[in-house]
């Protein structure tokens, strides 16, 4: 069996250390799905929606591109909650900044990414976190940046996307990271032979291509749903009683499950098949709390990956704390909170550095307070803004734990986490590997 060389180890990532307090520019408010903002925040904090008006000439406008509907819905909470609490700290470290929250919704039905594309342009917001799904960036990539307004997904991994634009970024690793490390681990564990339940979306079947090479890398091979077998299904295909089958009488050693929402109903499938649960693999796509979804113990020692360290828990103590009064719920689930997080921190170290809020001063300055050039670390916008406003160079060293950009605007390294599945159906942090890109 071939193993990787790299080093497997736990990893913690840094945290900021400001306090809770929302400042921003009009009223609080939560996403909804048709663009802009709707309800109130909890009197306790201070507004931070902007301003009917507000512009990136005068203001740093971060507009966010997130999925409040779909099947990436669950998505949501733990990247608006990164977004607006990093919006929060560079308010209260003395930042002129607001949000504008649109919807993203998902890949089955694309107009809605590209009304929302239209009304963050329309808004002349200064940058667009997101989106969450690789597929939905590229509908709406060209329109975003050919405005040009500086695009920064937080959790975009399709390797398509690296370098598309100069003005589209990331804080997630593409999927040459990822699925590296998941399939050193498939092989690691001793599966020879691997099936593959597949969406037929450039996330599932990028994802796949690369776990394929690794597995096979390694001297293992593919029994169902090899790239060039058009054996996939289409993004929101609700019964999987013939795919289950199929994969299952190739006798594979184990399943990688790549889908979003449709898992709900494709694990329900597999145990009614007799598959033995601990054999499955998933991504980030699906690697979550299932725990009411679910009988107990259905998914019980289940293994999957989420590209980011395992973010500090006064990290996510804050972004729950926000999003408990500003969306109105504490959050369940961190799933690249700390990537929107740390997409709206370097955004508005950007600005700041380049004397201006406008999207191509920030898009000229990401790369270098991202470290591409060295610098002071810094982990806090309060910290590196003082080391700005010095005259000094900056390298921000993040919650995710992410290297710098790269030539194509991707992380130069990240950390892949490794979770598993206990008997509550919750996946519980185990380790993490680092890979660069």
């Amino acid at each position: 069996m071939v193993h990787s060389k790299k080093a497997w180890f736990a990893a913690a990532a840094l945290a900021s250390v400001s306090a809770l307090t929302l400042v921003g520019c009009s009223g609080g408010s939560t996403a909804s799905s048709s663009g802009g903002s709707s309800s109130a925040a909890s009197s306790d904090y201070k507004a931070m929606d902007c301003a009917d008006g507000a512009t990136s000439a005068d203001t740093l406008k971060v507009g966010t591109l997130l999925p409040v509907t779909g099947t990436l819905a669950f998505l949501g909470p733990p990247e608006i909650a990164g977004t607006g609490l990093a919006v929060n700290d560079i308010a209260a470290a003395g930042g002129k900044t607001c949000m504008f929250q649109t919807d993203s919704g998902d890949s089955t039905d694309l107009t809605i990414s590209s009304a929302s594309a239209s009304k963050l342009i329309d808004a002349k917001v200064s940058v667009v976190i997101g989106a969450a799904s690789s597929s939905v960036s590229k509908n709406v990539v060209a329109q975003i940046t050919a405005a040009p307004i500086v695009q920064i997904s937080p959790a975009n991994t399709d390797a398509g996307l690296s370098g598309i634009s100069p003005f589209y970024f990331r804080t997630a690793p593409p999927d040459t990271v990822q699925g590296s490390a998941l399939g050193q681990l498939i092989a690691k564990d001793g599966n020879a032979n691997v099936a593959f339940l597949v969406f037929n979306d450039s996330y599932g079947t990028g994802l796949r291509d690369v776990i394929e090479s690794t597995v096979e890398a390694a001297g293992g091979t593919i029994t169902y749903g090899k790239k060039g077998a058009g054996q996939e299904f289409p993004p929101g295909q609700t019964t999987f009683s013939s795919e289950v089958t199929a994969a299952i009488a190739s006798k594979p050693d184990a399943i990688v499950v790549i889908a979003f929402d449709e898992t709900k109903a494709i694990v329900p499938e597999l145990v009614s098949q007799s598959w033995d649960m601990s054999k499955i693999y998933m991504t980030d796509g699906n690697t979550s709390d299932y725990s009411k979804v679910f009988d107990k113990n259905t998914l019980t020692g289940a293994q999957g990956t989420i590209p980011g360290a395992n973010a500090a828990q006064d990290f996510k103590d804050r972004a729950s704390a926000w999003s408990k009064a500003v969306e109105g719920s504490a959050l369940t689930d961190y799933s690249y909170a700390a990537e929107s997080y740390d997409a709206t921190i370097l955004a508005g170290l950007a600005a700041l550095k380049g004397g201006a809020t406008d999207p191509t001063t920030i898009q000229k300055n990401l790369a270098a307070v991202s470290g591409a050039n060295g610098g002071t670390e810094c982990t806090s916008y309060a910290d590196c803004a003082t080391l700005i406003k010095a005259g000094t160079d900056i390298h921000y060293k993040g919650v995710a734990g992410v290297g710098p950009f790269n030539a194509k605007n991707d992380p130069s390294s990240a950390f892949i986490g490794i979770y598993k599945f206990d008997a509550d159906n919750k996946p519980v942090w185990v380790s993490a590997v680092e890979g660069k890109s």
